[in-house]
């Protein structure tokens, strides 16, 4: 665990937090229990005078669908632990399949996908990136799009996994494009269902600080989350079974330790914005399938641009086509009429493209 009173003395990155008496700033020593708990993988304080609602910030009353391991390792002078489900089928293919997830999730909304390859003889590996899901949130951390993808690669060599195939999604998608970059004799295959990233965002929308999404991101509501999937991956059809999309960013605000959660989601929307993939999708070697649904209209920033700049952007119809040119041999499947989740709203579409793709020699 990082020593707080030092790094508040010698990192100006806390001054936001200071100002806003986040769960970063110098508190009694009991009001830090819950951060410091968090780190650990503990559960929360549940003493009578502690918050009983939501979610702490490592998930520890919330139950993924598989058996959770952690991988703990050291990076900028902290210790880490990235969780990760590791599902071995009873009747081996002797292939691997790793699952990485997007901005507003968790490995845990991977389970159709999970169940549906282990039938099919996949061991599948699906873990929570760092700042995500039962991963650790830091306090500090400089996150990068590389550094995500280099601790993906330790935790996979260091459970046996030198190459697997990979499915990714949403910001998933640019982790993956940069792991088959950095990493390309371990990629076997790469699947970006909606990956973000196809177009680089900072030539359209204005920058934004760290300080500024964190003051977004606590102001955020059970509401407002519900709305922009409402409304952004879905076209404003809200069913049933789309509610455990929202069950832990929900559970989070709610929740003992949401100073800390808005800390990491806004350290890691500067990254999304700030590290695009984009220029370099023609060095990507692995064969590589994109599946896009065309409704998408993802993009970060176009909230902040002006009405006609908004309708330039997040235009997946477009981005799917010039990003399947763009990556050597790739092949595109789209979804005529179906938003940023495939995988939830066209189902059996979604799962016969992944499978018939893995399957092909």
């Amino acid at each position: 665990m990082i020593n707080k009173s030092k790094l508040v003395v010698c990192s100006g990155v806390l001054n936001l937090l200071l100002a806003a008496g986040c769960a970063s700033a110098p508190q009694a020593e009991d009001a830090q229990a819950p951060v410091e708990q968090a780190q650990a993988g503990e559960a929360a304080d549940t003493s009578a005078d502690a918050p009983t609602k939501g979610f702490d910030a490592r998930l520890s009353t919330y139950e993924y669908p598989y058996e959770v391991s952690f991988y703990t390792f050291e990076t900028q002078g902290q210790t880490l632990e990235m969780a990760y489900m590791d599902v071995k089928p009873e009747t081996p293919n002797g292939q691997i399949v790793v699952l990485l997830h997007g901005k507003n999730f968790a490995g845990a909304y991977w389970k159709n996908t999970i169940e549906a390859l282990v039938a099919q003889g996949y061991r599948v590996v699906v873990p929570d990136q760092i700042g995500f899901g039962k991963s650790t949130k830091p306090e500090l951390l400089q996150y990068s799009v590389q550094g995500l993808a280099d601790y993906t690669h330790q935790l996979l060599a260091s459970i046996g996994v030198e190459k697997a195939s990979f499915v990714v999604h949403s910001m998933g998608g640019m982790i993956g494009a940069r792991y088959a970059l950095m990493f390309p004799d371990a990629v076997d295959k790469l699947v970006m269902v909606n990956p973000i990233g196809l177009e680089d965002w900072k030539l359209k929308a204005p920058y934004l600080s760290v300080d500024e999404w964190y003051a977004r991101e606590r102001k955020k509501t059970a509401d407002d989350i519900r709305s922009y999937m409402t409304d952004s991956y879905f076209d404003g059809q809200w069913k049933p079974e789309y509610e455990t999309l929202i069950d832990v960013p929900v559970g989070w605000i709610d929740g003992p330790d949401y100073d800390l959660i808005a800390w990491n989601s806004a350290l890691t929307y500067e990254m999304i914005f700030s590290q695009p993939v984009v220029y370099e999708f023609g060095n990507i070697s692995a064969p590589t399938l994109l599946i896009i649904g065309d409704r998408d209209r993802t993009a970060l920033g176009k909230g902040d641009v002006s009405p006609e700049v908004r309708a330039t952007m997040g235009l997946y119809g477009e981005l799917g086509k010039k990003t399947a040119a763009a990556i050597p041999g790739a092949q595109l499947v789209e979804f005529e009429g179906i938003g940023h989740i495939p995988q939830f709203e066209a189902w059996d579409r979604y799962i016969a493209a992944l499978s018939a793709f893995l399957k092909a020699e």
